[in-house]
C-alpha cells in the first residue's frame, strides 16, 4: 500500500517548502501563496541569559565550560541589533550548506508558522537540479528521522516552476538572489546535462548599486539604526539622529542591513532598457526619485539602466545567451517546445524591464523558423514563489498521491531511496 494514500482526501494538508538563497517559502499546498517566507539566514549571538543554579557550585557545572548560542530567525529579530550577533547564511551555491542552522529554521517553522506537529504532514521540498545526491539523502534522512514525517517528496524547482505556468515542457529562466540558471523541462523532468547558470542575479546587482551609490557618497545607514530624520531639500545633505547603541553591532549584521536598504532601492529603481544600454536614449526616459532612509532623496535616471544592463551585456553570462546556450544544446526535435514555453522565474527577474529584453535577446538569438512565447506571470508573487506555487499545485493532485515517499518505505529501504522516487 503507498504512503500517500494513508494521508489521501482532505483531512491533513500537505506541507511545501522552497529554500533559496533570499529566503525560504514555506505553506500547505493547495494554497496560492506560501504562508511565510523566512529571510535565508540565521543570526547567531551568545545566550546571556544563562544563570548557574545556586546549589551547583561552579566548578562542578559544566554550563560555563560550553557557552549557549541564541538563534535569531525572521525578519523582526534580525532586523534588531543585538551585542555580537553574527548572520550566517545556510545556502551556498543552490543548495543547503550549514545543516544545522537549516534545522533550526525548520523548527520555527513548525512551531511558529505552521503551528502544527511534524509528523502529520507529508512534506514536498524544492531542490536545485544540480543539488548532489548526498545531500538528497541527507535531507530525506532529516526529514524521516528527526521530523518524523509520514511521506516526503523533492523536486527539482524548475520542474515545479513550469507546472506553476501550467506547462510540463518549457525552458524555465530562473533568475534569483546569486545566480541566473536556464533549465530545460521535459514533460516535468528536468533535463540536468543542457543546464547552463551564470552568476549573475540580485545579489550582483545590489552590490553594484551599492559600489555607484558609495561613489556618489550616499549614506547607507539602514532604518533600524536611525532613531529620527529631518525632512531635507533633493539632493541636500540628510540630518538624522542615530540610534545610540551601547555596542557596535557586528560587521556581519551591518552588511546585511545595508544589503537590505541597496536592495530596496534596486527595486525601486533599477530597470532594464528594452535594447542594449545606449545613453541617449535612456536619458530621455522620465528619471525615478528615491528616498534613502535617513531622509537623503534625489532623481536617478540613466544610471538606473547601466547598472540593470549588466544582468544582459555579459557575453557569455547574459540572461539571452544562457536561454540560447541552454536550448541549443538539447535535442533538436524538443527546441520548437522549449522556445514556444520560455518560463521566467525568481524575484530578480522582476527588475522592470526583464522580461521584455530577454524576449528581444532571445528572439536575435532563436532560429526565425521557431515560435518564440515568453511566459512571465504578471503578479510579483506567481514570479518570486514560482517553484512553491508549483509544489503547492503538485501536492495536492490526486494523481500525484501515490508517489510520496512514505516512512515505511524509508524504514524499509533507507535514505537512498529518493534517488529512485524522485528522479
Amino acid at each position: 500500500m503507498s504512503g500517500g494514500m494513508l494521508y489521501g482526501g482532505d483531512e491533513i494538508g500537505a506541507l511545501v517548502f522552497d529554500p533559496g538563497h533570499h529566503s525560504l517559502r514555506v505553506g500547505y499546498a493547495q494554497e496560492d501563496t506560501p504562508k511565510a517566507e523566512i529571510p535565508a539566514v540565521v543570526g547567531v549571538a551568545p545566550d546571556e541569559t544563562i544563570k548557574l543554579e545556586p546549589e551547583v557550585k561552579p566548578e562542578e557545572s559544566n554550563v560555563s565550560s560550553t557557552p549557549q548560542n541564541k538563534y535569531y530567525i525572521d525578519t523582526t529579530f534580525l532586523h534588531t541589533p543585538r551585542p555580537n550577533m553574527e548572520l550566517h547564511s545556510y545556502m551556498k551555491d543552490g543548495m543547503i550548506e550549514n545543516w544545522d542552522m537549516f534545522e533550526k529554521i525548520l523548527d520555527y517553522s513548525y512551531d511558529k508558522i505552521i503551528q502544527s506537529e511534524s509528523q502529520y504532514h507529508p512534506v514536498l521540498f524544492s531542490e536545485s537540479p544540480w543539488n548532489h545526491r548526498q545531500k538528497r539523502e541527507q535531507l530525506t534522512e532529516i526529514m524521516f528521522e528527526k521530523y518524523k514525517v509520514p511521506a516526503f517528496f523533492l523536486v527539482k524547482n524548475a520542474a515545479l516552476a513550469a507546472f506553476a505556468n501550467g506547462r510540463a515542457t518549457a525552458l524555465v529562466i530562473d533568475s534569483g538572489a546569486t545566480h541566473t540558471s536556464a533549465v530545460p523541462v521535459l514533460d516535468g523532468y528536468v533535463i540536468s546535462n543542457a543546464l547552463v547558470k551564470s552568476p549573475l542575479g540580485g545579489d550582483y546587482l545590489i552590490l553594484r548599486a551599492r559600489e555607484m551609490l558609495e561613489q556618489i557618497g550616499i549614506d547607507l545607514t539602514p532604518s533600524a539604526l536611525i532613531a529620527s530624520k529631518d525632512v531635507v531639500r533633493d539632493k541636500d545633505k540628510p540630518k538624522f539622529t542615530k540610534k545610540k547603541l551601547s555596542f557596535q553591532p557586528s560587521n556581519s549584521w551591518m552588511t546585511y542591513m545595508v544589503k537590505k536598504t541597496v536592495q530596496d532601492f534596486q527595486q525601486s529603481v533599477l530597470q532594464v532598457s528594452e535594447s542594449p544600454y545606449d545613453e541617449r536614449i535612456v536619458s530621455n526616459i522620465p528619471s525615478v526619485h528615491y528616498e534613502f532612509p535617513t531622509g537623503y532623496h534625489q532623481d536617478f535616471s540613466s544610471e538606473r539602466f547601466k547598472l540593470a544592463e549588466g544582468l544582459f551585456d555579459h557575453a557569455m553570462l547574459g540572461a539571452g545567451y544562457i536561454a540560447a546556450t541552454s536550448a541549443g544544446m538539447c535535442d533538436v526535435d524538443i527546441r520548437p517546445a522549449l522556445y514556444s514555453s520560455v518560463v521566467l522565474t525568481g524575484g530578480n527577474s522582476l527588475v522592470q524591464g526583464f522580461s521584455e529584453r530577454l524576449n528581444r535577446d532571445l528572439s536575435l538569438r532563436t532560429p526565425s523558423s521557431a515560435r518564440l512565447k515568453m511566459i512571465a506571470a504578471n503578479g510579483t508573487v506567481e514570479r518570486r514563489f514560482g517553484a512553491w506555487v508549483g509544489g503547492s499545485i503538485l501536492a495536492s493532485i490526486g494523481t500525484f498521491q501515490q508517489m510520496w515517499m512514505s516512512m515505511q518505505e524509508y524504514q524499509e529501504s533507507g535514505k537512498s531511496q529518493i534517488d529512485r522516487k524522485c528522479p
